[in-house]
């Protein structure tokens, strides 16, 4: 381990995220605490510039989810101000948070993910822009913000009715996708090494916001009981999407597998470069199922950030 530091941890914020990331930055915290380090602790105002200066910290652990933490801005101040910080930098936070920019980084290079395009939210009140069932989500949001499934039945009326609740109703552009069948599947990376793949069993709907931070409303399988060549390829695309995009530090790379098909029904979704941290978050299961600890976890994304 490295000598103690004067860590600032970054958290709180004003994203769709927040409570998230609180719960993620206060873990974090006592975890560096408990590893001996001096903590300092941030919930992040418009003002945070100044108290970043007046701590002056060694680093900062960036515990933020979502705008304006996880988009490039936040890493931009930092690079202004010289400080250290954990995870991805500027420009891969800036590409990795856009849909659309991840997948002009990704495709090209052979990483599946599904096709679709963006579309004004207006349109979808004249009709489908691609065939149902299909998925419409903000183009950079995180943690399943704003996403809704357009199933064949008609859930949200065909067209889609302008006074139905709806992500259409609070972005004005939506990434449309392809609804792809079978499995929810997420594989962890940190630096060099993919942690391992667990697959997430919604009790009820899909995979949303809720149940992803609320306690008992999806079952985590880690390992997921997965064909060995299908792990495999989850954890070569993870890493691969690491390398390409410059991640740095922890990323996690999140898949929809279409079990009937095969290695062929693999779709990388998404690339989130600050995971969360919280108790239900899949890092630290994946890190804890290798042997690590909270604290191991904690410090080695640390021990990153100083290389």
């Amino acid at each position: 381990m490295t000598a103690p530091l004067h860590i600032a941890v970054l958290m709180g914020g004003w994203s769709a995220e927040r409570e998230v990331s609180l719960l993620s930055g206060s873990g974090v915290a006592d975890a560096l605490e408990l590893l001996g380090h001096r903590v300092t602790r941030i919930d992040m105002d418009r003002d945070v510039a100044a108290r970043l200066a007046e701590a002056a910290p060694d680093l900062v652990f960036n515990a933020l989810h979502g705008t304006p933490g996880e988009d490039g801005s936040v890493q931009g101040l930092l690079d202004l101000m010289g400080l250290r910080y954990t995870h991805s930098g500027l420009a891969t936070s800036v590409i990795a948070i856009d849909k659309v920019l991840t997948k002009q980084a990704l495709v090209p290079h052979g990483v599946p993910m599904p096709g679709g395009r963006v579309v004004k939210s207006a349109e979808l009140f004249e009709g489908d822009p691609i065939a149902r069932p299909y998925v419409v989500k903000p183009v950079n949001e995180g943690s399943s913000v704003g996403i809704a499934i357009v199933t064949a039945d008609g859930n949200y009326g065909q067209p889609i009715g302008r006074d139905v609740a709806g992500p259409w109703q609070d972005f004005d552009e939506l990434l449309a996708e392809p609804y792809i069948r079978g499995r929810e599947l997420t594989t962890a990376v940190l630096g060099g090494r993919a942690l391992g793949v667990t697959e997430l069993k919604p009790k009820n709907g899909w995979y949303d916001y809720d149940a992803k931070y609320t306690d008992g409303l999806t079952e985590h399988v880690c390992p997921a009981d997965i064909p060995d060549h299908i792990a495999d390829a989850c954890k070569a695309l993870a890493l691969e999407a690491h390398r390409l995009l410059g991640c740095r530090g922890c990323s996690r790379s999140d898949f929809r597998w279409d079990d009937e098909r095969g290695v062929d029904g693999l779709f990388l979704l998404e690339v989130n470069t600050q995971p969360g941290m919280t108790p239900l978050s899949l890092v630290p299961e994946q890190a804890r199922h290798l042997g690590m600890s909270y604290a191991d976890l904690v410090q080695a994304i640390v021990d990153e950030a100083l290389r």
